[in-house]
């Protein structure tokens, strides 16, 4: 199945069992229909995996496991995929910047697949012709029948055939969503090193789900310290081990020159620019590489459980 139904079977769960998800579904005037995942919906933990796995295109198994960050008990979001770049390049990265009016969101999901317009896809390919799309909005405000009209004239469909969740990062669901990137950024690193995606075989990741903030601007803060500070990927690759030992000290966070500080200072000194902020930050902060075929493996990175503490609890 293309990504958009595998990740369609998913909405239609989060949309028939409202009850349990609490989740409410709108339609939407001139066609489309919207699932409410926390805006005014409480959502939950379990809504939040269903949503990652909706963004992953039904393509990984997320899952949230029991882990600490210095002390403190919190849930780890761990990701597992046999199709990394498919999942996590072609459907989750949230490359899609959607904007109507005063409404604006991060889009993901494989409805991006459809519009096939960013650069990334220029590497990956994966680009496909579905008769209807699902996407993920990382918002507060509910999508507009002008945004469903934007987003179906990018995916050449019509109105009706859009669905879209959402979410906004101050809430249960969208920090599961958000925190389930570990393997993605660590993807798009290697897209950006210029590293042959097609050597990633396997992967899995995790990283600390942090308490819910008080606003969407500090838990933009949190999760992505969640993921710069706390998460750790293990890549299974195939190919030659000395590109492999080149490359690897490239990965992950402790890379950049903004590493140390906790994301909300960072984003602060930028004057909330995301794209002032060095790009080489957004990755995993550990990473591993076993080799297949050769049999050997490197980590790169550390885990800055001081910098997590500091974002999540004080």
């Amino acid at each position: 199945m293309s990504l958009n139904e595998e990740a369609m079977g998913i909405a239609e769960v989060l949309a028939m069992m409202s009850d349990d998800y609490r989740t409410a579904v709108y339609p939407i005037e001139g066609g489309g229909r919207f699932i409410d995942c926390g805006i005014s919906v409480r959502g939950g933990l379990r809504t939040g995996v269903e949503l990652a796995r909706c963004c992953l295109a039904s393509l990984a198994d997320v899952e949230l496991i029991p882990g600490e960050v210095a002390g403190h008990p919190v849930s780890m979001v761990h990701v597992v995929t046999d199709h990394p770049v498919r999942a996590c390049l072609a459907s989750q990265y949230a490359g899609w910047s959607i904007q109507v009016g005063k409404f604006f969101a991060m889009g993901s999901g494989p409805m991006r697949a459809a519009a096939g317009t960013e650069a990334i896809f220029e590497t990956i390919g994966h680009r496909e012709e579905p008769s209807f799309v699902v996407g993920i909005l990382e918002t507060s405000k509910p999508p507009t029948a002008a945004v469903f009209e934007k987003i179906a004239e990018g995916c050449r469909v019509k109105p009706s055939a859009v669905t879209l969740l959402a979410a906004p990062t101050a809430s249960l669901a969208g920090g599961v969503q958000i925190v389930a990137r570990s393997v993605e950024t660590a993807l798009h690193k290697l897209a950006e090193l210029k590293f042959d995606l097609s050597r990633i075989i396997s992967a899995h990741g995790w990283a600390p789900l942090p308490p819910v903030a008080s606003s969407d601007l500090a838990a933009i803060g949190r999760t992505n310290d969640a993921i710069l500070y706390g998460a750790r990927v293990v890549l299974m690759v195939s190919g030659d081990d000395a590109s492999l030992e080149a490359i690897g000290p490239k990965v992950p966070s402790m890379a950049s020159r903004d590493h140390g500080e906790p994301f909300a200072q960072i984003f602060a000194r930028y004057h909330h620019d995301f794209y002032a902020v060095d790009p080489h930050l957004f990755s995993p902060a550990q990473v591993s590489f076993q080799n297949v075929e050769t049999g050997r493996s490197w980590t790169f990175g550390w885990l800055e459980p001081g910098v997590l503490e500091r974002s999540f609890f004080l």
